[in-house]
């Protein structure tokens, strides 16, 4: 039985549902890589490749959170599309929050994530 939430019937679903839906459907695409896999970070589900964090979806907010170099964080932020990602007050300079649920954007960030990730393999 769907867990009710306040203000929530189980035919309607809160746009943390869609967000989360979003983000293990994209998350499902990248697995075709033997190398990147589902983990936590900070309790929350997320992505790693080569045991590398790339990747989470933040429960609370219902948000995507990606690493990506600073200067494309501090791009998305300025422009609006992110913001930056401070759990418990520290910002993370390498890490934005992306709010708005776009599976587009998202699957373009999630493959700039990727592609971060395995350059700092090298």
């Amino acid at each position: 039985m769907a867990e009710l939430r306040e203000g929530t019937s189980p035919s309607e679903p809160s746009a943390g549902d869609d967000a989360r839906d979003v983000y293990e459907e994209l998350t499902d695409d990248l697995l075709y890589d033997p190398a990147i896999g589902r983990a936590t970070m900070m309790e929350y589900p997320c992505v790693r490749l080569a045991g590398r964090f790339l990747a989470s979806y933040d429960v609370k907010a219902g948000v995507l959170v990606v690493k990506l170099p600073r200067e494309r964080v501090a791009e998305l932020v300025d422009n609006g599309h992110g913001e930056p990602f401070a759990p418990a007050g520290k910002v993370f300079r390498e890490w934005v929050s992306i709010p708005t649920v776009d599976p587009k954007l998202w699957r373009i960030l999630l493959t700039e994530a990727v592609d971060f990730a395995r350059k700092s393999l090298r």
